[in-house]
């Protein structure tokens, strides 16, 4: 695949998916677990030394204790093939270190997932502003006023997206989050929530989203990339 190609999510996730990545929202991201934050440390330094000026604006590391959590994705938000081949040339660095990526399936510590905030809104371009402010975030990568997501600089906090409404709906709450996580996980989130006192609102979009509220009516949506092309 060229490396300025954009592929289809599905296409993303057949040529990432066994080498222990996963499409998650807008990136391909993986887990690497070590023993020590300074473990993690030489994860992010073998990936980074592996792509060198090709990593530039594609590769990012979380280290934290006992993990380094890796994400490749253009600067636009978007996962090209470039992307795809450095997935391949940062898995193939890591492996021969005797370190594995990994979709991080097998623990309850979501450390994949990514969290949306998402405001439902009549006049986005009349809110939009006041989120900024309030946030002090940026547009996010690839978007743009008046309607376009928000994103933390530091890449820390949640994205926050606008919701067009065409009425307005003083019956529930306009605020939401979306919890997007690996395909594999979202059915097994969803009985844990319902399990924990939630209830499915609606599974009409699933595998794409399940709408899930809990004992007061607060929702929140589990999300994958499935469904979406």
């Amino acid at each position: 695949m060229d490396d300025d190609a954009r592929p289809t999510r599905q296409e993303i996730s057949d040529a990432v998916g066994r080498l222990g990545w996963r499409l998650v929202l807008g990136v391909v991201t993986t887990e690497v677990r070590v023993p020590s934050l300074a473990g993690a440390v030489e994860v992010a330094s073998i990936a980074v030394e592996a792509l060198g000026r090709e990593g530039e604006g594609h590769l990012t590391a979380d280290v934290r204790a006992k993990r380094a959590v890796l994400t490749l994705a253009a600067g636009d938000g978007r996962v090209t093939g470039l992307d795809l081949r450095l997935a391949h040339e940062v898995t193939a660095a890591l492996g021969a270190r005797g370190l594995r990526t990994t979709p991080g399936l097998d623990h309850g510590a979501g450390s994949l997932q990514l969290l949306e905030v998402a405001v439902d809104a009549l006049d986005i371009p009349a809110v939009r502003p006041f989120w900024q402010a309030v946030t002090g975030y940026v547009d996010a990568p690839g978007e743009s006023p008046p309607l376009g997501a928000l994103a933390d600089p530091l890449g820390r906090g949640p994205a926050i997206w606008f919701q067009q409404m065409d009425a307005p709906r003083p019956q529930r709450n306009r605020i939401h989050l979306d919890v997007s996580v690996p395909h594999e996980l979202a059915p097994a989130r969803v009985e844990a929530a319902v399990a924990a006192g939630g209830r499915v609102v609606t599974d009409e979009h699933a595998p794409s989203f399940w709408v899930l509220a809990d004992a007061e009516g607060n929702e929140v949506c589990v999300t994958t990339w499935q469904g979406r092309d």
